[in-house]
């Protein structure tokens, strides 16, 4: 039987997508029909983009689910529309990105690299950074990406605790959960990653009381979700010399106003949502990879749990 595939994720990454989806629906035997306009009540699957113009889901009467190309599902999670099951992206190509990103900024900021690059004005400053088991690293967030980041950064010497909404056992890693483990990870993090799925639950998680929580001169970096922090509360506490460093991927805007205090900020950096992209090789494996179990009655990988949000 013929799957019919509607890429319903925009005209520029259909250019990009094309081609890999073809070879990797091939490479897994599936017999597909791929397109950008099928008639709606023809779809077996979506493959999607929250900014693609199919918003209602209705008159897709036999679609089997809508395979989202994003990592975050936060922007159609909600649509009451949607009945199907949906699943979120997990690639490894996006997580190798995830981690490479993280990974590199801890460094950077461990090893006091800023200081080195800004100031080469002929002062010589042999003070050496502590070894990296003196560094504490909090995550925050673990799933796929927090949780491979995490490990990483334990493989390099950090003290890593991670925190989740559920509770989590990972090897290496010490695992809170519960709003007293926040606390904890707060208030024990050298350095703070965020990488948490967006819902009502996360959005301004880092608030100006938790912000409290941490220590002196805590650097924050925020790959995740742009609105998981507070951006007032997180200029308040950097102009006060609370924090000393916020190192910020996302943004509730996007892209972030040139006028936003964050690019003059001399404790901020800014990168433009570059921590991690999903590579249209590897992610064509994963949609393939679900098409072809959802064409055998196996169970879909990578199911969004609608009730939690992600």
């Amino acid at each position: 039987m013929t799957a019919n595939i509607l890429f319903a994720a925009g005209d520029t990454r259909w250019r990009v997508y094309e081609a890999p989806l073809r070879r990797a629906l091939d490479n897994k035997g599936v017999d597909a029909r791929l397109a950008t306009d099928l008639p709606p009540a023809e779809v077996d699957y979506i493959v999607y983009a929250p900014d693609s113009a199919v918003q209602d889901f209705t008159p897709f009467i036999r679609a089997r689910a809508v395979l989202n190309l994003w990592a975050g599902v936060e922007k159609i999670v909600t649509n009451p529309t949607l009945h199907i099951p949906l699943a979120r992206m997990v690639d490894h190509g996006l997580t190798q990105g995830m981690v490479e990103w993280v990974t590199g900024h801890v460094l950077r900021h461990h090893l006091g690299m800023d200081t080195h690059i800004l100031h080469q004005d002929g002062v010589w400053r042999p003070d050496a950074p502590p070894l990296a088991s003196d560094r504490r690293v909090s995550v925050l967030g673990l799933g796929a990406l927090g949780a491979a980041c995490a490990r990483m950064l334990s493989h390099l010497g950090f003290p890593v605790t991670g925190w989740s909404r559920s509770p989590k056992d990972i090897d290496t890693l010490r695992c809170l959960s519960g709003e007293a483990g926040l606390h904890t990870a707060l208030e024990e993090a050298d350095i703070l990653v965020l990488l948490l799925p967006l819902t009502p639950d996360t959005e301004s998680l880092l608030d100006a009381a938790r912000l409290a929580l941490l220590p002196a001169d805590t650097v924050i970096l925020n790959p995740g979700r742009g609105p998981l922090i507070d951006d007032d509360a997180l200029l308040a506490a950097l102009d006060a010399g609370k924090i000393g460093h916020a190192t910020l991927d996302v943004f509730r805007e996007e892209p972030l106003p040139p006028a936003h205090p964050f690019w003059a900020h001399s404790r901020v950096t800014v990168t433009p949502h570059i921590a991690s992209e999903t590579r249209s090789e590897t992610a064509a494996q994963v949609i393939a990879e679900n098409i072809s179990r959802g064409e055998a009655g196996k169970p879909l990988l990578h199911l969004v749990d609608r009730d939690a949000g992600y």
